[in-house]
């Protein structure tokens, strides 16, 4: 056998042996998921026989009762009254740690190396869970870093140095493009956030009007304005349940705080954790920081359409400056072509 030959067998049994390695991550995946499942099912259960048996014991008898309370009760009511309620409150603590945090067997071997801690941030930042979306990233990675160089070889051929230059740039940009797409995404992510943070503020100085509490306010803003904060409602969501579960403001406001692409939600989420510990009005602050907010927006359109003026300018000189030349500048032409002919025939 030649040695291109045998190059292109040991690629061939290495992808084997990748493919083989990424179906046993998906299984194991899959098994996880299902114990997973399985495990806030049970807890589900075991939280709703609890629920009911309190009930049935706090419930006292009284002239014209007929049972049970219904349970058919306004939903948004039972929120005001207790913003923790609902459904995060039955996942546990553990649980959304574990959603939180990449699998144990991805801190081991290759798979450590191809899930660094910046991927980790980037894979965080973009809302992909750790605990599915990790693994995913590390077998799309390994996965393309067999496959395009094999197919650069096929599609290029074989010969020595050629083959060593497809083979190490198919296995660079393998390993790359999959940070690169979840980089991209966690960057459209932070600008929807940045743009996203001026109508949070708004909304959360409204219900801070009306008197409600920060808790009831951040659980409105999570369930019912999803459709205009697609991102903060998520991660709203995420942070009220693990408050709920026990963690403190400030650790449950983590996530949220390195999200953003500046330092304005950061901003927000210290004044959010300083009231919650120590109390006072919250309202007057969230409106200067609105105000703030509107003005330092209006200044970024503002130096946008300063770029866009300057890139009509070089847009405007290569297509009209043409046509102006020759309305203008035209007839002085033709006026001298014409006494230049005229001399000529004299």
């Amino acid at each position: 056998m030649t040695p291109q030959q045998l190059l292109a067998l040991s690629l061939l049994l290495a992808a084997a042996g990748l493919l083989l390695w990424a179906g046993s991550l998906f299984w194991r995946l899959r098994r996880s998921a299902h114990a997973s499942h399985r495990v806030q099912h049970v807890l589900q259960q075991t939280h709703s026989a609890k629920t009911v048996a309190t009930n049935m014991a706090n419930a006292a008898p009284f002239p014209g009762f007929t049972g049970m309370p219904s349970t058919t009760s306004n939903g948004r009511d039972n929120l005001l009254l207790n913003p923790l309620a609902g459904d995060g409150q039955a996942n546990t603590q553990e649980a959304l740690a574990a959603q939180l945090q990449a699998p144990a067997w991805l801190d081991t071997g290759v798979a450590k190396a191809l899930l660094a801690e910046e991927d980790r941030k980037l894979l965080d930042q973009a809302g992909v869970s750790l605990r599915t979306g990790s693994a995913l990233f590390v077998a799309s990675r390994a996965i393309l870093a067999i496959a395009l160089p094999l197919l650069g070889i096929m599609l290029l051929g074989t010969g020595g140095t050629k083959t060593l230059m497809v083979g190490f740039f198919g296995f660079g940009l393998g390993i790359m493009l999959p940070k690169w797409y979840v980089r991209s995404k966690a960057a459209r992510r932070r600008n929807q956030v940045v743009e996203e943070l001026p109508l949070f503020v708004d909304l959360l100085r409204l219900l801070q009007g009306v008197g409600l509490s920060i808790d009831q306010s951040l659980q409105i803003l999570a369930t019912e304005f999803g459709s205009v904060l697609r991102v903060l409602s998520g991660e709203l969501r995420l942070a009220n349940q693990l408050y709920a579960n026990g963690r403190t403001r400030e650790q449950s406001f983590q996530r949220l705080a390195n999200l953003s692409a500046d330092d304005d939600m950061t901003a927000v989420v210290s004044l959010l954790v300083q009231v919650d510990r120590h109390g006072g009005a919250v309202q007057e602050p969230l409106n200067q920081f609105g105000i703030r907010l509107r003005e330092k927006r209006q200044a970024s359109f503002k130096e946008k359409i300063g770029q866009i003026t300057v890139k009509m300018t070089g847009v405007m000189v290569l297509t009209l400056l043409p046509a102006l030349l020759v309305i203008t500048a035209g007839p002085g032409f033709m006026a001298v072509i014409r006494s230049l002919s005229k001399m000529g025939g004299q």
